[in-house]
């Protein structure tokens, strides 16, 4: 693909107090807001598996255990504009079906309606990966999308 297909459908963010998170089949990513003029060196972001941990000016940001497990060699933090951090996350299981509740367990979770969005947009995702000619980035869904939607896999072509 030549364009992801988030950048074409939008994402789905959760806000949080110090800026919101969004995912994909694939990808968490948290964007937290941060003093302007913030230089890298001010910003401390320890990434494991399954531990998140963000200092800005010594200032404890996020802290705790992720929701499920991570790549934690894919992951990686960026400071953008010294304004934004972006933090992405590599799931370990990338099905359509693994839509986080929370970022962390117990915290920073989605209230129902955004939680409803995401695994919509996750399932619309899925369709999109499933049948490549097909542009699914405008659609709408409804019925059975929980859990990633209808499998189709039993039937023949």
């Amino acid at each position: 693909m030549s364009v992801h297909f988030e950048e074409r459908s939008g994402v789905v963010p959760c806000p949080t107090p110090w800026g919101s998170w969004y995912q994909t089949m694939e990808e968490v990513f948290i964007e937290v807001n941060v003093p302007q003029g913030t230089s890298g060196k001010e910003v401390k972001c320890t990434l494991g598996s399954r531990q998140v941990e963000l200092h800005v000016k010594g200032k404890e940001i996020i802290k705790g255990r992720l929701y499920d497990s991570t790549v934690s060699d894919e992951s990686t933090w960026t400071l953008e504009d010294k304004v934004l951090i972006r933090i992405v996350l590599m799931k370990t299981n990338r099905a359509a079906g693994n839509c986080w509740p929370s970022l962390l367990e117990g915290d920073y979770c989605a209230d129902a309606w955004v939680q409803d969005q995401m695994q919509r947009k996750l399932t619309l995702e899925r369709f999109h990966r499933e049948n490549p000619g097909f542009d699914f980035s405008g659609a709408e869904i409804s019925g059975n999308f929980a859990g990633g939607g209808p499998d189709f896999s039993s039937l023949q072509k």
